[in-house]
Protein backbone atom coordinates (compact mmCIF):
# COMPACT_ATOMS: atom_id res chain seq x y z
CA UNK A 1 0.00 0.00 0.00
CA UNK A 2 2.63 2.56 1.11
CA UNK A 3 4.85 1.72 -2.55
CA UNK A 4 1.38 2.28 -4.46
CA UNK A 5 0.90 5.67 -2.63
CA UNK A 6 4.82 6.47 -2.90
CA UNK A 7 4.49 5.52 -6.75
CA UNK A 8 1.47 7.45 -7.11
CA UNK A 9 2.56 10.56 -5.97
CA UNK A 10 6.30 10.15 -8.06
CA UNK A 11 3.95 10.02 -11.00
CA UNK A 12 1.86 13.19 -10.35
CA UNK A 13 5.15 14.80 -9.57
CA UNK A 14 6.31 13.72 -12.84
CA UNK A 15 3.43 14.91 -14.45
CA UNK A 16 3.48 18.66 -12.87
CA UNK A 17 6.87 18.63 -13.60
CA UNK A 18 6.60 18.09 -17.27
CA UNK A 19 3.85 20.99 -17.36
CA UNK A 20 5.87 22.81 -15.61
CA UNK A 21 9.33 22.46 -17.83
CA UNK A 22 6.89 22.83 -21.46
CA UNK A 23 5.28 26.20 -19.57
CA UNK A 24 8.45 27.61 -19.11
CA UNK A 25 9.80 26.72 -22.21
CA UNK A 26 6.90 28.51 -23.50
CA UNK A 27 7.02 31.63 -21.36
CA UNK A 28 10.99 31.73 -22.69
CA UNK A 29 10.50 30.83 -26.17
CA UNK A 30 7.73 33.01 -27.25
CA UNK A 31 7.88 35.70 -25.07
CA UNK A 32 11.13 36.52 -23.80
CA UNK A 33 14.18 35.10 -25.68
CA UNK A 34 13.07 36.49 -28.86
CA UNK A 35 12.70 40.40 -27.01
CA UNK A 36 16.32 39.71 -25.67
CA UNK A 37 14.30 39.55 -22.35
CA UNK A 38 16.14 37.60 -19.90
CA UNK A 39 15.44 35.57 -16.37
CA UNK A 40 18.03 35.45 -13.42
CA UNK A 41 20.34 32.25 -12.73
CA UNK A 42 21.68 29.33 -14.72
CA UNK A 43 18.65 30.45 -17.49
CA UNK A 44 20.07 33.96 -17.71
CA UNK A 45 23.53 32.95 -18.10
CA UNK A 46 22.06 30.64 -20.68
CA UNK A 47 20.16 33.18 -22.66
CA UNK A 48 23.45 35.66 -22.60
CA UNK A 49 25.71 32.75 -23.80
CA UNK A 50 23.38 31.16 -26.35
CA UNK A 51 22.74 35.15 -28.01
CA UNK A 52 27.06 35.38 -28.41
CA UNK A 53 28.05 31.94 -29.65
CA UNK A 54 24.57 30.58 -31.43
CA UNK A 55 24.74 27.23 -29.63
CA UNK A 56 20.93 25.55 -28.91
CA UNK A 57 19.46 27.46 -25.72
CA UNK A 58 17.86 24.02 -24.70
CA UNK A 59 21.13 22.18 -24.89
CA UNK A 60 23.32 25.27 -23.41
CA UNK A 61 20.42 25.43 -20.15
CA UNK A 62 21.17 21.42 -19.29
CA UNK A 63 24.82 21.30 -19.81
CA UNK A 64 25.16 24.33 -17.51
CA UNK A 65 23.01 22.91 -14.80
CA UNK A 66 24.66 19.25 -14.84
CA UNK A 67 27.78 20.48 -12.35
CA UNK A 68 25.32 21.70 -10.09
CA UNK A 69 22.69 19.20 -10.32
CA UNK A 70 25.60 16.70 -9.53
CA UNK A 71 26.96 18.74 -6.36
CA UNK A 72 23.17 18.47 -5.10
CA UNK A 73 23.20 14.38 -5.27
CA UNK A 74 24.52 13.79 -2.17
CA UNK A 75 22.26 16.61 0.14
CA UNK A 76 19.04 16.59 -1.91
CA UNK A 77 18.82 12.74 -3.01
CA UNK A 78 18.81 10.55 -5.79
CA UNK A 79 15.18 11.58 -6.57
CA UNK A 80 15.63 14.90 -6.65
CA UNK A 81 18.26 15.25 -8.88
CA UNK A 82 16.69 12.65 -11.25
CA UNK A 83 13.52 15.11 -11.57
CA UNK A 84 15.72 17.78 -11.76
CA UNK A 85 17.86 16.48 -14.87
CA UNK A 86 14.21 15.36 -16.53
CA UNK A 87 12.78 18.98 -15.80
CA UNK A 88 16.12 20.32 -17.69
CA UNK A 89 15.42 17.93 -20.62
CA UNK A 90 11.89 18.57 -20.92
CA UNK A 91 12.71 22.32 -20.81
CA UNK A 92 14.94 22.11 -23.66
CA UNK A 93 12.68 20.37 -25.99
CA UNK A 94 10.35 22.49 -25.63
CA UNK A 95 12.13 25.48 -25.92
CA UNK A 96 13.23 24.06 -29.40
CA UNK A 97 9.45 23.31 -30.37
CA UNK A 98 8.40 26.69 -29.50
CA UNK A 99 11.14 28.52 -30.64
CA UNK A 100 9.70 29.77 -34.04
CA UNK A 101 7.15 31.45 -32.22
CA UNK A 102 6.70 34.96 -31.03
CA UNK A 103 3.46 36.20 -29.70
CA UNK A 104 4.34 39.73 -29.31
CA UNK A 105 7.26 42.62 -30.18
CA UNK A 106 6.04 44.62 -27.43
CA UNK A 107 8.73 44.66 -24.57
CA UNK A 108 6.27 45.25 -21.66
CA UNK A 109 3.73 42.85 -22.67
CA UNK A 110 6.57 40.38 -23.53
CA UNK A 111 7.84 41.13 -19.79
CA UNK A 112 5.06 41.00 -17.80
CA UNK A 113 3.20 38.09 -19.83
CA UNK A 114 6.47 36.32 -20.36
CA UNK A 115 6.88 36.62 -16.53
CA UNK A 116 3.49 35.52 -15.34
CA UNK A 117 4.02 32.48 -17.36
CA UNK A 118 7.64 31.92 -16.19
CA UNK A 119 7.14 31.78 -12.76
CA UNK A 120 3.71 29.81 -12.90
CA UNK A 121 5.83 27.22 -14.91
CA UNK A 122 9.14 27.27 -12.45
CA UNK A 123 7.06 27.44 -9.16
CA UNK A 124 5.49 24.24 -10.48
CA UNK A 125 8.35 22.30 -10.49
CA UNK A 126 9.79 23.50 -7.61
CA UNK A 127 6.76 22.40 -5.86
CA UNK A 128 6.54 18.77 -7.07
CA UNK A 129 11.17 18.36 -5.87
CA UNK A 130 12.42 19.56 -8.60
CA UNK A 131 14.33 22.68 -10.27
CA UNK A 132 15.97 24.49 -13.16
CA UNK A 133 17.98 26.62 -11.68
CA UNK A 134 21.44 25.28 -10.67
CA UNK A 135 22.49 28.89 -8.44
CA UNK A 136 19.47 28.19 -5.99
CA UNK A 137 22.23 24.67 -5.54
CA UNK A 138 24.88 26.17 -5.48
CA UNK A 139 23.77 29.10 -2.79
CA UNK A 140 23.06 26.09 -0.30
CA UNK A 141 26.72 25.01 -0.38
CA UNK A 142 28.18 28.27 -0.51
CA UNK A 143 26.10 29.35 1.87
CA UNK A 144 27.24 26.82 4.42
CA UNK A 145 30.77 27.56 3.36
CA UNK A 146 30.98 31.06 3.75
CA UNK A 147 28.44 32.24 5.93
CA UNK A 148 26.42 34.41 3.49
CA UNK A 149 22.28 33.67 3.48
CA UNK A 150 20.72 32.09 0.36
CA UNK A 151 18.97 35.15 -0.79
CA UNK A 152 21.86 37.38 -0.40
CA UNK A 153 24.29 34.95 -2.60
CA UNK A 154 21.47 34.23 -5.21
CA UNK A 155 21.13 38.39 -5.02
CA UNK A 156 24.84 38.94 -5.95
CA UNK A 157 25.13 36.41 -8.74
CA UNK A 158 21.73 37.91 -10.89
CA UNK A 159 23.14 41.58 -10.62
CA UNK A 160 26.05 40.24 -11.97
CA UNK A 161 23.90 38.37 -14.81
CA UNK A 162 21.83 41.20 -15.53
CA UNK A 163 24.80 44.25 -15.83
CA UNK A 164 26.37 41.41 -18.54
CA UNK A 165 23.08 41.33 -20.29
CA UNK A 166 23.32 45.42 -20.21
CA UNK A 167 26.44 45.04 -22.14
CA UNK A 168 25.19 42.31 -24.59
CA UNK A 169 21.39 43.34 -24.73
CA UNK A 170 21.95 46.87 -23.99
CA UNK A 171 20.34 48.72 -21.06
CA UNK A 172 16.54 49.04 -21.73
CA UNK A 173 16.78 45.26 -22.08
CA UNK A 174 18.56 44.73 -18.68
CA UNK A 175 16.21 47.19 -17.01
CA UNK A 176 12.58 44.73 -18.37
CA UNK A 177 14.97 41.54 -17.20
CA UNK A 178 15.28 43.04 -13.81
CA UNK A 179 11.32 43.68 -13.72
CA UNK A 180 10.92 39.88 -15.18
CA UNK A 181 12.83 38.77 -12.65
CA UNK A 182 10.59 40.68 -10.15
CA UNK A 183 7.56 39.29 -11.72
CA UNK A 184 8.85 35.62 -12.03
CA UNK A 185 9.86 35.65 -7.84
CA UNK A 186 6.32 36.99 -7.16
CA UNK A 187 4.51 34.58 -8.77
CA UNK A 188 6.57 31.42 -7.76
CA UNK A 189 5.65 32.46 -4.30
CA UNK A 190 2.12 32.78 -5.04
CA UNK A 191 2.26 29.47 -6.83
CA UNK A 192 3.66 27.50 -4.31
CA UNK A 193 1.56 29.44 -1.13
CA UNK A 194 4.38 31.47 -0.12
CA UNK A 195 7.29 29.75 -0.24
CA UNK A 196 10.41 31.97 -0.05
CA UNK A 197 14.02 31.06 -0.07
CA UNK A 198 14.31 30.43 3.53
CA UNK A 199 11.75 29.00 6.05
CA UNK A 200 11.65 28.79 10.36
CA UNK A 201 10.12 24.87 10.81
CA UNK A 202 8.81 23.65 14.23
CA UNK A 203 8.66 20.07 14.61
CA UNK A 204 6.75 18.38 17.31
CA UNK A 205 7.04 14.55 18.04
CA UNK A 206 7.74 11.97 20.37
CA UNK A 207 9.83 10.93 17.85
CA UNK A 208 12.19 14.31 18.29
CA UNK A 209 15.39 12.97 18.48
CA UNK A 210 15.11 10.14 15.88
CA UNK A 211 13.82 12.56 13.58
CA UNK A 212 16.45 15.43 14.45
CA UNK A 213 19.22 12.99 13.85
CA UNK A 214 18.15 12.44 10.65
CA UNK A 215 17.38 15.83 9.35
CA UNK A 216 21.30 16.35 10.02
CA UNK A 217 22.30 13.41 8.86
CA UNK A 218 20.01 14.05 5.27
CA UNK A 219 19.90 17.55 5.15
CA UNK A 220 22.94 18.71 6.62
CA UNK A 221 21.50 21.41 8.37
CA UNK A 222 21.77 22.92 11.98
CA UNK A 223 18.47 22.43 14.60
CA UNK A 224 17.96 23.31 17.84
CA UNK A 225 16.02 21.27 20.98
CA UNK A 226 13.84 23.30 22.45
CA UNK A 227 11.67 22.08 25.84
CA UNK A 228 7.67 22.49 26.04
CA UNK A 229 4.94 20.80 27.54
CA UNK A 230 1.70 19.79 26.03
CA UNK A 231 -1.36 21.37 26.83
CA UNK A 232 -3.67 18.47 27.36
CA UNK A 233 -1.45 16.18 28.57
CA UNK A 234 0.78 18.14 30.74
CA UNK A 235 3.21 15.29 29.55
CA UNK A 236 7.18 17.17 28.51
CA UNK A 237 7.68 17.34 24.83
CA UNK A 238 10.92 17.91 22.84
CA UNK A 239 10.43 20.26 20.13
CA UNK A 240 12.56 20.87 17.06
CA UNK A 241 13.38 24.06 15.55
CA UNK A 242 15.69 24.87 12.33
CA UNK A 243 15.56 27.93 9.43
CA UNK A 244 15.87 25.93 6.17
CA UNK A 245 15.77 27.03 2.09
CA UNK A 246 12.56 26.08 0.27
CA UNK A 247 14.36 23.54 -1.64
CA UNK A 248 15.19 21.60 1.78
CA UNK A 249 10.98 21.82 2.36
CA UNK A 250 9.87 18.97 0.97
CA UNK A 251 12.68 16.86 1.91
CA UNK A 252 12.55 17.91 5.24
CA UNK A 253 8.74 17.16 4.97
CA UNK A 254 9.11 13.56 3.64
CA UNK A 255 11.81 12.08 6.05
CA UNK A 256 9.34 13.63 8.79
CA UNK A 257 6.74 11.71 8.04
CA UNK A 258 8.53 8.40 7.31
CA UNK A 259 9.18 8.83 10.95
CA UNK A 260 6.37 10.19 12.37
CA UNK A 261 3.30 10.57 10.54
CA UNK A 262 1.68 12.10 13.12
CA UNK A 263 4.28 14.40 13.57
CA UNK A 264 3.32 18.38 14.38
CA UNK A 265 5.07 20.40 12.14
CA UNK A 266 4.40 24.34 12.03
CA UNK A 267 6.20 25.92 8.80
CA UNK A 268 6.85 29.93 9.00
CA UNK A 269 8.15 32.36 5.83
CA UNK A 270 11.46 33.94 7.08
CA UNK A 271 12.24 36.96 5.23
CA UNK A 272 15.90 37.95 6.63
CA UNK A 273 18.61 35.42 8.36
CA UNK A 274 21.15 36.72 10.51
CA UNK A 275 24.16 34.02 11.47
CA UNK A 276 23.38 30.31 11.34
CA UNK A 277 23.65 27.53 8.67
CA UNK A 278 27.41 26.57 9.87
CA UNK A 279 29.20 24.31 8.03
CA UNK A 280 29.44 21.15 10.15
CA UNK A 281 32.68 20.13 11.53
Amino acid sequence: MIQKHNLKKWFKEIFFITFGAILTGFGLACFLSPNNIIDGGIIGVSMIASSLTKINLGLLIVLFNIPFILMAWKKMGTRFVFQTFYANVILAFSLNYFHTFKVTGDLLLATVFGGIILGVGVGTILKNSASLDGTEMLSLIVSKKFGFSVGEFILFINVFIYAVAGMVFGWESAMYSVLTYFIVSKVIDSVMEGFNSSKSVRIISDNAGIIGDKLIEKLDISITYLQGIGGYTGQDKDLIYCVISRLELPKMLEIVKEIDSKAFVSVVDVHEVYGGRFRRK
